[in-house]
């Protein structure tokens, strides 16, 4: 498991690194052609958002060069998402904190290989927030496995569950009637980072509070995300209405 950390702390390290090496590059200045204007707004700013695309050029370059499909992502992320909750039931979180990372990355990745290539669609454009949706399902199922003998931690993990679907869905009920709502604290990309790294550097909080069984970090990030998501929800729900008339001209 120490092994395990510091594999983890060489690569956060060296992605720290390169951060200076983006700042003062051509592509910092440079406006991103592949962005997408429907992404909300970002917890940690649009810089570090901005370098992650940097970051994962390369893989977007080969991508472009076997003729990956945005599909190909599409089902990856859904498909890791999946996995990371087998890895989560199982008990091994730093697994299935590595398993829905590269699952986000993915559903990054799906999106600017459909518009480097020129064909977005609004298809596309369904089938990845449907799927992502999928993802999200099964990391929090395979969570409820492994806190199944924890009343208190499984109701968390079902409020998360639920929060972040309501979420999304009121994201798109909204844009169904004409409003486009962004806003929120805990939207997907911020969900996928807590969970991510909550279950990479689960076992290290958990040697630290001397308990046996893996959960010592993953259990307050749920509850976060339970808190965070219902409460983002709401607002969402509230912002979406102020800006609905009450009664519909005819």
């Amino acid at each position: 498991m120490r092994a395990d950390l510091a594999t983890l702390l060489g690569i956060l390290g060296f992605a720290l690194l390169t951060m200076p090496i983006y700042a003062r590059s051509a592509a910092r200045r440079t406006p991103d052609a592949l962005e997408s204007s429907a992404r909300g707004d970002f917890v940690l700013g649009s810089f570090v958002r901005e370098w992650f695309y940097w970051f994962i050029r390369p893989v977007e370059r080969a991508s472009l060069a076997v003729g990956l499909s945005p599909l190909f992502y599409n089902l990856a992320g859904a498909l890791l998402g999946i996995l990371s909750g087998v890895a989560f039931a199982a008990g091994m979180m730093v697994a299935g904190g590595w398993l829905i990372l590269g699952g986000g990355a993915a559903d990054v990745l799906d999106g600017r290989i459909a518009r480097a290539r020129g064909i977005a669609s609004r298809r596309g454009a369904f089938l990845d927030s449907t799927l992502d949706r999928f993802a999200e399902f099964g990391a929090f199922v395979g969570l409820a496995v492994w806190f199944r003998d924890d009343v208190v931690a499984l109701t968390l993990t079902v409020v998360a569950l639920g929060g972040s679907l309501l979420v999304s869905y009121a994201r798109a009920r909204g844009e169904s009637v004409g409003i486009v709502c962004k806003v929120g604290v805990l939207q997907r990309a911020e969900r996928l980072l807590l969970l991510g790294f909550g279950g990479l550097f689960d076992p290290a909080v958990t040697r630290a509070l001397g308990q046996s069984e893996p959960g010592g970090l993953i259990y307050p990030v749920v509850g976060l995300i339970a808190v965070g998501t219902v409460a983002t929800a709401i607002y969402r729900i509230v912002w979406i209405a102020k800006r609905l008339p009450l009664i519909d001209e005819e």
